[in-house]
């Protein structure tokens, strides 16, 4: 058995002891991450060679050990409450922090028999940081928490990678980065050939190579955390990751890659104005010129988001429902002007079965961009069939890198697209070709689905039930936004 695997059966074993207190498992992973750190900066202060101070002397690892009973839980609590409100790495991980495990001698147990005993600090940065990846990945496993759509599955994260080819010149944002999958992947793609890189090279990898944008206060933990654990960002400098909502407003900053998977859902939780001048409305006005339209569907406004924060000639790979491919109005706007302005190059059509969220149908839209010009920069899309006549599910059949291994192959990453070669998956669409198409619908066909045939090869009730209703929200939030406009006429 591996280190890492024994590191995370060992951790994954007391989550299952804390779970009859009501701890959830995403719960029990962030007092992982509160005391894992304040075990690492003990380290740290300890160490005999450049010994470092990270965290104040009043919230030392040493004080958690001291204490027991009551006043363990009371010193624990205030340790978090004052890094809450330090700056940097060391704010974001502890942001609106609270103890969870109410257990005192649960608490003491996974301090001094699970986490002091281990020298995370000596441990390599492959195994903690693998170990820190293998609990998150098991809380996105655990769908009654609803982390799995924080979680994008690692051999889709390393193919999109591998097709992108990111390099020490590159920097990497995802405005949607959950636990910060996207990011490690490109940063350990880029390091591959760290002994040969220069020192400023090096610093600008652990510096300012990547940068996440994430909602939730407790899925930026986690991410700033996995930072921290794989070398990509100092415990006392800035955070890597930015606590916010990255569709309020343009960041002024632009990155020459961006791999996302923005969250699945219809209705955008802020009012938007677009370059059109229409208005979606909800609580908080908010004025982006740089959107093409204006429409309540999440996915749309994050593409609109991408496409602003790419520099010229930045490369995109981005996960997206099939709704953004054939939704119209504000959809087929965006598309046509994407396709226009920008090199639309790849598609994939990505097979049910691989999220934790059921019944999602999506795909991976490659794209660059480009500069201004009066020809439309996209002469052909080349979309890749994974779906059709592909069965997989979270268990049983899981999606593994190597079933993507023909995809990348056909992508030829690095080398011109003029060598692609058709196959019965891989097919090419012209700029012509994909406009003359109603509403310029990019959800494109050809091979025959065996299964529709075949009653019994059809997806479970509760998938179809599900996929249901999310073409239903998918049409109701149309329909608001047609009404509104409306209204407002």
């Amino acid at each position: 058995m591996s280190e890492t695997k024994q590191l995370v059966d060992k951790l994954w074993n007391f989550c299952n002891l804390l779970r009859d207190d009501g701890v959830s498992t995403i719960d029990y992973t962030e007092q992982l991450t509160y005391l894992l750190f304040l075990k690492m900066a003990h380290e740290r202060e300890t160490r005999p060679l450049n010994p470092e101070t990270i965290v104040p002397a009043d919230c030392s690892w040493q004080r958690l050990l001291d204490t027991d009973g009551d006043e363990l839980e009371v010193t624990y609590r205030t340790i978090l409450e004052t890094l809450a409100k330090q700056s940097g790495t060391l704010g974001v991980i502890f942001r609106k922090a609270q103890n969870k495990i109410q257990d005192p001698a649960k608490l003491k147990r996974l301090i001094v028999d699970f986490i002091d005993k281990e020298n995370w600090s000596a441990t390599g940065v492959d195994i903690k940081g693998d170990a820190y990846e293998g609990l998150l990945a098991k809380g996105a496993e655990d769908i009654k928490s609803g982390a799995g759509q924080y979680f994008t599955p690692r051999a889709l994260i390393s193919a999109m990678v591998d097709c992108v080819q990111p390099t020490v010149a590159d920097t990497v944002v995802d405005p949607a980065c959950g636990t910060g999958g996207f990011l490690l992947a490109a940063y350990e793609y880029a390091a591959r050939d760290a002994e040969n890189l220069t020192p400023h090279e090096k610093e600008h990898l652990r510096e300012g190579f990547v940068h996440g944008v994430e909602l939730v206060d407790g899925t930026a933990r986690l991410a700033a955390m996995n930072m921290l654990l794989h070398g990509m960002t100092r415990a006392d400098g800035p955070s890597p990751i930015d606590v916010k909502d990255a569709l309020t407003a343009d960041p002024g900053d632009r990155w020459s890659v961006v791999l996302a998977n923005p969250p699945f859902g219809t209705k955008s939780a802020t009012k938007m104005i677009g370059e059109d001048g229409k208005t979606t409305t909800s609580n908080l006005e908010i004025v982006r010129d740089d959107f093409w339209v204006t429409t309540a569907n999440k996915q749309l406004n994050f593409v609109q988001h991408i496409k602003t924060i790419l520099n010229i000639n930045g490369r995109a790979g981005v996960v997206l429902p099939d709704n953004v491919l054939f939704e119209g109005g504000a959809g087929e706007t965006l598309r046509k002007r994407l396709l226009k302005e920008f090199d639309v190059h790849t598609l994939v059509r990505l097979p049910t079965g691989i999220f934790y969220a059921g019944g999602v149908k999506a795909n991976v839209l490659f794209f660059d961009k480009r500069p201004a010009s009066d020809t439309p920069w996209t002469e052909k899309l080349w979309v890749y069939d994974l779906r059709i006549n592909q069965h997989f599910t979270m268990k049983q059949n899981p999606l593994r890198r190597k079933h993507l291994d023909e995809f990348v192959e056909c992508y030829k990453p690095g080398r011109p697209r003029g060598e692609r070669v058709e196959s019965e998956r891989f097919k090419a669409f012209t700029y012509d070709e994909l406009m003359a198409r109603d509403k310029a619908n990019l959800d494109l066909v050809w091979l025959k689905d065996d299964s529709i045939e075949d009653v019994a090869d059809l997806p479970a009730p509760e998938v179809l039930a599900r996929e249901i209703m999310r073409e239903l929200e998918v049409a109701v939030g149309e329909f608001a936004a047609i009404a509104e406009a409306l209204d407002s006429q």
